[in-house]
């Protein structure tokens, strides 16, 4: 469990960085707001049991002042609305907001270079991070850091007042308060740690199953598994339940626990003060001061039993995002090459985490606003080349020097937004008239400008609402929106009519004129603009020609026609 609790440090850390300020004063108005609670009760009960003792005789009757406790039950009585408004406005307020930036910063880390590629495996993982897992933890303040504060201050001004009256009363009163309060939720939640685990692993899992059958029901009835993923999903589900019931029995024994000790700490104050009364130490409305702070001062320590019951899924979440907060957020990009060449690949070797290396001792350089074509059959580490130069990767061994680069890869990523929002992301500063640029060259203005809202014209998931063609042009403007000053493109036709792609292969050598430019390709069409072919074999530079060469004309004579 202290390991579980050290991965709260980064979640605390960006808590308090984001908003302590709210954080903070949302704690101190809670805290008030309890404060004012204990007190306005331990008045009310003062004040009805004096004025009725006051009613007794005609002279005490004449010389009780109502006008001040009075004044003071409502001066309370406002001030704890207030202070609740004012605490559910900022506790929520900034923890709303926290959520928000933990939710940017998980998404952040979960698009760099290396964590992107364990994600494509499995992207209803991220889904679940992104949502199950950051709603989580909105417990961690509000149910559990908050109320747990909020009650051991209330402990401890229930030990004061009552100790004013006597001490030993005082002292064992706070004592029961912090031993049982504290106790009971504690236990709770480490009995409850295990199943809201479960729950959470068995909702994850009906998500995920879901999405499988939704996504794949065609391949799953051509094999005859769908059945087999509907029981898969029904046992998810019986396995979640399971873990909530279990929640609800310990969480019934919290209830039940809180009302023992209740009941015992009423049963105790209510002898104390008896005794005290009777002692003439204490007079019977301070009597019944002491017995209704000792019962509102029991209340706070109620709010901790859900957050008992969080503790575990609390902690699940933290443990599985702390890492991608924690990681390193450098995204190490290469050197600087030196003048006159675009990258300079040195003896060097690289491959993917806990995998065998795909690229063995490369030696490979291209001169500034030269194009180089890699070619090579499929595995043979073309992808894994353009990772390299884009950085999304790093060298085991040898020295990369790169200029700036930006990598367009075989597939289209667009996403459900309107097309001026998916051409933002390769610039959000980018103005109408430089996207309508970049359309344009890109060949694909006629279609936009054709299209009754333009830009603000919205896409489906996936880009749905465009064509293979009109995406891949999609994608091709947007790389044309990113001034750096090599792009790599990996296999930037494949899948296109013939047409289509010999027009984008057109446009791009046009718009890359004086831009260095490096395309992975097995595609006749593709390599012919370039200067320079090098051909790659089981993760090896094996020939390297120029234009102009027997060579480079026997590399394009080997690639797919177009």
């Amino acid at each position: 469990m202290s390991a579980s609790l050290s991965n709260l440090k980064p979640i605390v850390k960006l808590f308090l960085a984001e908003r302590r300020r709210g954080l903070l004063l949302g704690a101190a108005l809670s805290a008030t707001t309890v404060s004012a609670g204990i007190a306005l009760l331990g008045l009310s009960g003062w004040f009805i049991t004096a004025a009725g003792i006051a009613g007794l005789s005609a002279a005490t009757v004449a010389t009780f002042d109502v006008f001040m406790p009075s004044a003071g039950i409502r001066l309370l009585a406002l001030g704890r609305t207030a202070s609740r408004y004012g605490e559910r406005l900022t506790t929520h307020d900034a923890t709303l907001s926290v959520l928000a930036a933990l939710r940017e910063r998980l998404f952040r880390g979960w698009a760099a270079p290396g964590a992107a590629r364990e994600l494509s495996r499995r992207p209803a993982r991220l889904l679940f991070r992104l949502t199950g897992d950051i709603d989580a933890l909105d417990s961690l303040y509000l149910r559990v850091l908050v109320p747990a504060a909020v009650a051991v201050v209330a402990a401890l001004a229930a030990c004061v007042a009552l100790g004013l009256m006597n001490p030993f009363f005082g002292l064992a009163a706070g004592t029961a308060l912090l031993v049982a309060g504290l106790g009971i939720p504690l236990l709770a939640g480490r009995r409850a740690i295990k199943h809201a685990r479960r729950r959470t692993y068995g909702i994850e899992a009906i998500r995920a199953r879901t999405i499988d059958l939704v996504a794949g029901q065609t391949d799953l009835l051509m094999a005859g598994r769908l059945v087999a993923q509907r029981v898969a999903i029904a046992d998810a589900d019986s396995y979640a339940a399971n873990a909530d019931d279990r929640l609800n029995r310990i969480e019934a024994g919290v209830t039940f626990g809180f009302g023992l000790t209740t009941t015992a700490l009423l049963a105790g104050s209510l002898l104390a003060v008896a005794a005290l009364a009777e002692a003439g130490t204490i007079s019977p409305p301070v009597a019944a001061l002491a017995v209704l702070i000792t019962f509102a001062a029991i209340e706070p320590f109620g709010a901790l039993r859900r957050g008992a019951m969080e503790l575990g899924r609390t902690l699940l979440a933290a443990r599985r995002i702390a890492p991608r907060l924690s990681a390193d957020e450098d995204q190490h990009p290469n050197v600087a090459s030196q003048p006159g060449f675009a990258f300079r690949l040195q003896k060097v070797s690289a491959g993917y985490h806990m995998e065998t290396p795909v690229l063995h001792c490369v030696d490979l350089d291209l001169m500034a606003g030269e194009k180089l074509a890699l070619v090579g059959t499929s595995g043979a580490g073309k992808s894994t080349l353009l990772a390299l130069l884009a950085a999304e990767m790093r060298a085991s061994q040898g020295s990369v020097e790169c200029f700036a680069a930006t990598l367009l890869t075989q597939r289209t990523e667009l996403f459900r937004d309107s097309l001026r929002g998916n051409l933002q992301l390769a610039n959000p500063d980018a103005r109408d008239a430089a996207l309508h640029e970049a359309l344009a060259a890109a060949g694909l203005l006629h279609d936009v400008t054709a299209l009754p809202r333009g830009l603000d014209t919205q896409l489906g998931e996936g880009g749905m609402g465009l064509s293979g063609g009109q995406s891949r042009r999609l994608a091709l403007a947007r790389l044309f929106l990113r001034d750096t000053p090599l792009w790599l493109l990996d296999e930037p036709t494949e899948g296109l009519d013939g047409a289509t792609a010999r027009d984008v292969m057109t446009r791009l050598a046009d718009k890359a004129e004086g831009r260095s430019l490096v395309i992975a390709t097995h595609i006749r069409r593709e390599a012919a603009i370039a200067d320079v072919i090098a051909v790659m074999e089981d993760g090896r530079i094996t020939e390297v020609s120029r234009r102009g060469e027997a060579a480079f004309e026997k590399a394009l004579n080997r690639l797919r026609p177009d």
